[in-house]
């Protein structure tokens, strides 16, 4: 049996999928379907965590946040997205090159694949899902955004889970986290982990070279030279 040696990290949400402005959307009917408020003040979403998104649009708009209210806004948003989910592919986009170099690496007996995302698991899962995407990551071992408004202890409950799993201990340079945030870079440099910026997002390749990127890619549309460097690095 393989040992798996490298565990691959990805973030979701303009780095393999884009599904522009719904998240924005799903938020603001929640906030309307729960506390029957509109929303006027806009939580910044790009890198951040469900958990932190939450907690922001309950303060902005002056509501209680209670852990009980954060969870009723979770539900809410989950129904919304799962009630799109057949025509979810419609309002977004698989990024170039992801299902290529995802298949690639679910393929290789030596990685570990699956995600540190802000995301709720069951947001994470149906965007995902609207691309046939889930099959090539272990979904089980993710780090997802209901843990903490922190990233960075995403990536350290994905790395717990992983290793529970597999029976194997993956060393901080062994990992690898991929994102198109200079927060996804934060939480991976906190760890010690190896950070891949990649420029799919709001930021450009020099803004993520700044905030401390190990490799920068210009996208994933070349899965050769990406995978390449995804396990070069690692």
């Amino acid at each position: 049996m393989t040992t798996k040696r490298t565990l691959v990290l990805w973030d979701v949400d303009q780095t393999l999928v884009d599904y522009p402005g719904a998240g924005r959307d799903w938020y603001a009917r929640a906030l309307s379907a729960v506390f029957d408020q509109d929303l006027i003040h806009s939580p910044q979403f790009g890198g951040r965590t469900d958990r932190y998104i939450t907690v922001q649009l309950l303060e902005a708009h002056g509501i209680e946040c209670t852990d009980e209210q954060v969870e009723r806004v979770y539900a809410k948003v989950i129904a919304i997205a799962g009630a799109e989910r057949d025509g979810l592919a419609g309002l977004g986009r698989i990024l170039p090159g992801a299902v290529e170099v995802l298949r690639d690496l679910a393929d290789r007996p030596e990685v570990v694949q699956s995600l540190v995302t802000g995301n709720l698991a069951e947001l994470a899962e149906v965007k995902l899902a609207a691309f046939d995407l889930l099959r090539y990551v272990d979904f089980e071992v993710g780090g997802y955004g209901a843990v903490s408004a922190d990233r960075h202890e995403l990536i350290a409950a994905a790395r717990t889970a992983a290793e529970a799993k597999y029976g194997t201990v993956f060393a901080p340079g062994s990992v690898v986290v991929i994102g198109d945030t200079p927060h996804d870079i934060a939480a991976a440099r906190h760890h010690g982990a190896v950070a891949v910026g990649v420029a799919t997002g709001r930021h450009s390749v020099e803004e993520l070279v700044e905030c401390g990127a190990d490799v920068v890619l210009v996208d994933l549309s070349d899965p050769a030279a990406v995978i390449a460097t995804l396990l070069r690095t690692a």
